[in-house]
């Protein structure tokens, strides 16, 4: 029997995230936000937050920055043909991080769910209205001593999505590297991001 929520003993496979790896991370433009910022709890249920109380803390990140886009700009944006509001991305900027040190992450991707006895359907590719069962596979993979947890994104499969565990990485296990820094509001950003848009048949709609 396939299992939809987390198995006893749980028992996930290891996916060590090597310090130093650059990743993206899409966040919202303004002072006292940057891309290395926890979540405390604040918002929206989310598939892998929040549990915990107080809240664990969260921080989202994705392998590539078309992956970072999905996950979030594009996050409730039906496949294309379509349009994507101005007003929804012109405050937001994307970034890259990395962790100064290796981050063990529980896998929930290929063998790491076959493991785990269940499927993608049941655990990352769910509507947002099963997130208050998602959530309990993030809680059991902190209660196991994890770091986070890595899954292939729902938005973009050919890439790796990742949440990490604000108690568990501390405030330096993660910098800001410096380089890319796309404001989408304007210029290369916009620039980039509407090439983006175009190349998976969606435009954007000025409001």
């Amino acid at each position: 029997m396939v299992n939809r929520t987390p198995p006893k003993p749980f028992e996930p496979q290891d996916w060590i995230l090597a310090a130093h790896t650059v990743l993206f991370r899409v966040v919202e433009n303004r002072p006292g936000r940057s891309v290395t910022t926890f979540n405390p709890g604040l918002g929206e249920p989310t598939r892998f937050a929040f549990f915990g109380s107080p809240a664990v803390p969260v921080l989202y990140a994705a392998q590539s920055e078309e992956a970072a886009v999905c996950e979030s700009i594009l996050h409730d944006v039906p496949p294309g043909p379509g349009v994507v509001l101005y007003d929804h991305f012109k405050g937001r900027v994307c970034a890259q991080l990395a962790p100064t040190r290796d981050l063990r992450l529980a896998a929930f991707m290929g063998d790491g769910l076959r493991m785990l006895g269940t499927e993608a359907k049941y655990v990352t590719a769910t509507m947002a209205s099963q997130y208050p069962r998602t959530v309990l596979w993030s809680q059991a993979a902190h209660e196991a001593g994890y770091d986070g947890v890595v899954w292939m994104s729902r938005r973009r499969e050919t890439d790796r999505a990742y949440v990490f565990f604000g108690d568990r990485v501390a405030p330096n296990d993660v910098v800001h590297v410096p380089g890319l820094a796309h404001t989408f509001a304007a210029g290369p950003g916009y620039d980039w991001l509407a090439d983006y848009l175009a190349s998976v048949k969606l435009e954007i709609l000025m409001t």
